[in-house]
């Protein structure tokens, strides 16, 4: 890639060079993006192994022996339509049933044997997955033991205090955000796109816990999954104009980024348009970082910040260990963020 990036240079260089251009300098102070690298120095170390194994990315500090966590990864599985042997466990127009039942199995097998505490794997029979039709909205469903076994739930977020429930959200890109109320033996799970952020649906969430269990802000823990950084977060006018329409701090949360394309740096005048400025696509990009909007969101719903677990892993920067809807143009799998609470005895 190195290589065929000289050629394009040099092949171009030429060309301008026999016109009468001239090379451009970077403008002092811009902020370049570096393609090949990302904010993922706190990443889980989980990943750095060499293994086709299935994978399970533990949240700090979750290691009760009455709850079950995670965040699957697409390391292992038997889908192969993605290019491995991946762990697809979502039900897409790509993938084959057969083949995500299976990586369902593998997987909720590989969550119980890993959890911490256990002498033996929970029998299956014992539990019960619940999903919804994720919609990008803040609709939240209060799961009961008879509402676990009803498969037709459309939103973005669960919550139950039913022992042997497992609630599952499916991400490929999108925040996952689990909360657990260690008092109240309570948990929720949430799937916050930016549509779900700027409605709220964590803070939401916060506050359908603490209306139907009782659960105190200040006790509750929060886990926030791999997702799409702030280093490959792209967006456009109205993602910005939502946000800050509903947010005090937006500011904060966005930031100019310069494109690295070498052509581009070195030639700007190639990519120059008879637009007026401020109208054309040239220039920098804006980066979001929806990890933070959510973690502000928890913060103001009254958790403490030592009780929230950011991953710091980027979907995007990560294909061969992650799924990333935006980065594989659509043609991807599921990751899934569950969180259930074992039945006593």
């Amino acid at each position: 890639m190195a290589d065929k990036t000289k050629r394009d240079l040099a092949s171009v260089d030429a060309f301008l060079t026999a016109g009468g251009f001239r090379r451009a300098k970077r403008p002092k102070g811009a902020l370049v993006r570096s393609r090949s690298k990302c904010d993922d120095r706190k990443a889980p170390k989980t990943l750095a192994k060499k293994t086709r194994k299935i994978e399970i990315i533990r949240p700090q500090g979750w290691h009760k022996e009455w709850l079950v966590s995670g965040f699957s990864t697409r390391i292992g599985g038997h889908s192969t339509v993605f290019g491995g042997n991946d762990l697809n466990l979502g039900f897409t127009a790509h993938d084959s049933k057969k083949k995500v039942e299976k990586n369902r199995k593998e997987f909720f097998k590989a969550l119980r044997l890993l959890a911490v505490g256990d002498r033996q794997p929970d029998k299956a029979r014992k539990w019960r997955i619940v999903n919804s039709k994720q919609i990008h909205s803040a609709i939240i469903h209060v799961i009961d033991s008879g509402k676990a076994a009803h498969s037709e739930l459309v939103g973005d977020g669960l919550i139950t205090n039913c022992p042997g429930v497992l609630l599952g959200i499916q991400t490929a890109d999108c925040v996952p955000v689990l909360l657990m109320d260690p008092k109240k033996k309570a948990i929720g799970a949430f799937h916050a796109g930016w549509r779900g952020t700027v409605q709220r649906i964590v803070e939401k969430g916060v506050g359908v816990m603490r209306m139907q269990y009782g659960s105190d802000p200040a006790g509750l823990h929060a886990a926030i999954g791999p997702s799409i950084q702030k280093c490959c977060y792209t967006v456009g006018d109205e993602v910005v104009d939502q946000f800050h329409s509903q947010f005090a701090y937006a500011r904060s949360i966005f930031r100019e980024v310069y494109d690295d394309d070498p052509i581009k740096l070195k030639y700007p005048l190639l990519f120059l348009t008879a637009r007026a400025p401020g109208h054309s696509n040239i220039g920098p990009q804006i980066h979001l970082d929806l990890v933070e909007a959510n973690r502000r969101q928890l913060l103001d719903a009254g958790l403490r910040p030592e009780n929230i677990w950011p991953s710091n892993l980027c979907t995007s920067c990560h294909t061969d260990k992650l799924f990333s809807h935006r980065k594989e143009d659509g043609f991807t799998g599921r990751m899934m963020a569950v969180v259930g609470l074992k039945e006593s005895g």
